[in-house]
C-alpha cells in the first residue's frame, strides 16, 4: 500500500514548484501565477511540510533549490500531466469533446451546408478543429452511435429515442433526367408514365433512395433499375450519360451537371426530406456540439427557414443533465 499523502502537497503548490523553477524567483513566479511573492513562498514552505524534507536553502532574501526540490519537481511534471490526461478522459467520456469535432455528412451536403456550418462553427470556436466523415443516412446513424462522428447532417430519423435532432431545412424531390429526353419539358412528372423508362438509383441506406423507392410504391410497380451507386455526385452523372432518370433533392440543383434537369413530381407523388444534425442524448450537453448547434440555427436563419424546435438540451448549458432531469 502505498504511503499516505499529506494534505498539504496539493496539485497547485506543485505548478507552484515548478513555476517558481522556471523563473527563478519568487516575483517572477508570482506575476506568472497570478498572485503575491508573499504566496508563492507561502506555498513553497507548506510544501516543504508536507513532503518532510527540505527543498530549499536560504541565501538571503533568495531562495535555492535543493536536488530534492528538482527530484519532485520530476515527478510533479508527470503527475500534472498524467492528472490533466486523466480529466481530458474523464470529460470524453462524460460526453464532453476537446479541442476537435468529427462531423458526419451526407454527400449531397458537402457543397453548400457543411462549408456554412464549419464557417460558423469556427467563428464561435476558432480553436476547434473539424474533421469531416461521409456516408449514407445509415451509415452516419451507425458511426454516431459507435462514437466515430460527434454529430451528424443528415435526413431526420426515424424511431431513434437515443439521438437528439435540430431541423436544418426542409428539401423538396425531384426527378432528374438528361437534357433534351422526352420527359425534361414537361411541366410535372406522373412516374405512373415511366413503367417502361431505366432509371438508376442510390444503394440501400441513404434517404434519397429511401424516398424513391417511397414514391414507386405509390406510383405500383417496380422500375427497371440499370445501375445503383454510393454518392450522389456518381449518380447525378450517370443521369448526365443517359444511363437512366431519377430522383433528386432540390439541395443539389447548383452542383447539377450541365446535361441534367430537374423537374417537379406530379402531386400525388410530391415529398420532402427533412435535413438535421443529430447527436447522441449522452452527449447533450458537449460545448462544442452546443456551438455546432448555434451555427445550424444561424444557417437555417440565413436560408430562411425556420430552425425549427431548439432540442430540450441547447436550452441551458451551464448545469449537468443529472437523473432527475430524464425522469
Amino acid at each position: 500500500m502505498p504511503l499516505p499523502i499529506d494534505e498539504q502537497v496539493s496539485f497547485r503548490k506543485l505548478e507552484v514548484l515548478l513555476v517558481f523553477l522556471e523563473t527563478g524567483s519568487l516575483g517572477r513566479a508570482a506575476e506568472r501565477l497570478g498572485t503575491s511573492a508573499v504566496s508563492v513562498h507561502r506555498a513553497l514552505h507548506s510544501l516543504e511540510a508536507g513532503v518532510r524534507c527540505s527543498l530549499f536553502r536560504p541565501e538571503g532574501r533568495h531562495l535555492v533549490p535543493t536536488d530534492a526540490a528538482r527530484v519532485l519537481a520530476d515527478v510533479a511534471r508527470e503527475v500534472l500531466r498524467t492528472m490533466a490526461d486523466g480529466i481530458r478522459s474523464t470529460r470524453v467520456a462524460a460526453g464532453y469533446a476537446g479541442d476537435s469535432i468529427r462531423i458526419g455528412s451526407l454527400y449531397s451536403l458537402t457543397s453548400g451546408t457543411v462549408p456554412a456550418l464549419v464557417l460558423g462553427l469556427r467563428s464561435r470556436r476558432p480553436e476547434l478543429e473539424a474533421e469531416l466523415v461521409l456516408g449514407s443516412n445509415a451509415d452516419l446513424l451507425r458511426k454516431l452511435r459507435d462514437g466515430i462522428v460527434d454529430a451528424a447532417l443528415l435526413g431526420e430519423p426515424d424511431d431513434a429515442p437515443d439521438v437528439e435532432t435540430q431541423l436544418l431545412f426542409e428539401d423538396e424531390v425531384f426527378f432528374a433526367t438528361r437534357r433534351g429526353s422526352a420527359h425534361a419539358d414537361e411541366a410535372a412528372i406522373d412516374l405512373g408514365d415511366c413503367a417502361g423508362d431505366r432509371f438508376v438509383s442510390l444503394t440501400e441506406g441513404f434517404v434519397t433512395h429511401d424516398r424513391f423507392e417511397e414514391a414507386f410504391r405509390t406510383a405500383g410497380y417496380a422500375p427497371e433499375v440499370v445501375m445503383r451507386t454510393g454518392d450522389i455526385f456518381s449518380l447525378m452523372n450517370l443521369v448526365g450519360g443517359g444511363m437512366g432518370h431519377t430522383l433528386l433533392p432540390g439541395r443539389i440543383r447548383h452542383a447539377l451537371p450541365a446535361d441534367v434537369v430537374l423537374v417537379p413530381l406530379a402531386p400525388r407523388f410530391r415529398m420532402r426530406q427533412k435535413i438535421c444534425v443529430a447527436f447522441l442524448r449522452t452527449r447533450e450537453r458537449d460545448p462544442n456540439l452546443l456551438s455546432l448547434l448555434s451555427a445550424c440555427r444561424a444557417h437555417a436563419t440565413e436560408l430562411g427557414h425556420p430552425p425549427g424546435p431548439e432540442p430540450r438540451t441547447a436550452a441551458t448549458i451551464t448545469e449537468p443533465v443529472t437523473v432527475a432531469d430524464r425522469a
